[in-house]
């Protein structure tokens, strides 16, 4: 399964959802919102502002982490705990288009169990 892809139980192509400024639910609670989204096949991900819970730290998560997706609360829910989150490494904006950025944030969110 490719980490930036959404899995197709959770979010429809079809139904071209926005999913920027939903607040952003970890497994243990609220983790911030989302400040953008991307959609290309094999490239999906959420770039999650933590806002003041870690200092406004900007995270990137594949979009593959995404467990559910509620329209009408305008929520995401991600399989991870707020720690993972909070320890994962800041957003890079320079570097988030290079393959080998992908492939540490991808070893990083693998160590955890889905």
């Amino acid at each position: 399964m490719d980490p930036w892809d959404y899995r197709p139980d959770v979010y429809d192509r079809g139904r071209a959802l926005d999913l920027a400024g939903y607040r952003v639910q970890a497994t243990d609670g609220k983790i911030g919102s989302v400040d953008e989204a991307t959609y290309e096949v094999g490239r999906s991900h959420l770039i999650v502002d933590t806002g003041p819970w870690i200092f406004g730290k900007k995270v990137m998560i594949p979009a593959r982490l995404i467990t559910r997706i509620d329209p009408e609360e305008r929520e995401v829910f991600v399989g991870r705990t707020k720690a993972e989150i909070k320890d994962a490494p800041e957003f890079d904006e320079d570097a988030f288009e290079e393959a080998g950025y992908r492939t540490r944030l991808t070893d990083y969110y693998s160590r955890f169990p889905s």
